[in-house]
């Protein structure tokens, strides 16, 4: 649940860091709903969330989580990170650093390849080179039969994504202010498949 001091250091973090933010609000509890259900949070062992902001859907997912699964929460902003580190949660591990260094994100949290990557990192406001390189990073350590999920107010992320990892299922979330769109893509189990 995002609580109003969640708002305010979002807020700030939009201020300072308005490309890296993406968004004056926090998600909505119906989006944070609607996140775990099209990563189906309950049936995951490994999970990593690339810019979780200050929490509110770290916690919804950690909230249907199993309580043998472990979410590996990855943020660049130093204020957000210092948030997330408030949740007391012993499957949560919170990592300030780059998207684009997962698998090493991984390996120094000593972390399996993930069955879900989910994103709410404005990908419609970083150079693409960026966007691109966080992509090719998700998708190489995704575990095979993994999902990669990115929540969007723009589709930026579709078009890299195609280029990635080919097409996406899209679903939107209405019940959210501005509505928000889901890219999903799922890793065959086995390459070239």
């Amino acid at each position: 649940m995002t609580t109003m001091g969640d708002r305010l250091t979002f807020l700030k973090g939009f201020i300072k860091r308005p490309r890296e933010v993406g968004s004056l609000v926090p998600s909505s509890r119906f989006l944070e709903q609607r996140i775990c259900r099209v990563i189906d949070a309950g049936h995951t062992r490994t999970l990593v969330e690339l810019g979780p902001g200050t929490g509110g859907t770290t916690q919804a997912v950690l909230a249907a989580m199993p309580a043998d699964a472990r979410l590996l929460a990855i943020d660049t902003n130093p204020a957000f990170v210092e948030q997330l580190r408030t949740i007391r949660d012993p499957r949560l591990m919170v990592a300030e650093g780059s998207a684009a260094d997962l698998d090493g994100l991984l390996a120094e949290h000593g972390l399996p390849a993930p069955d879900i990557v989910f994103s709410g990192i404005p990908f419609s406001t970083m150079p693409e080179a960026i966007g691109d390189g966080i992509l090719r990073s998700a998708w190489a350590a995704l575990a095979p039969g993994g999902r990669f999920t990115a929540y969007q107010f723009r589709d930026a992320v579709c078009h890299q994504g195609r280029r990635v990892m080919g097409e996406p299922l899209v679903e939107c979330e209405w019940i959210n202010i501005p509505p928000m769109h889901f890219y999903s893509w799922d890793k065959p189990e086995r390459p070239g498949s």
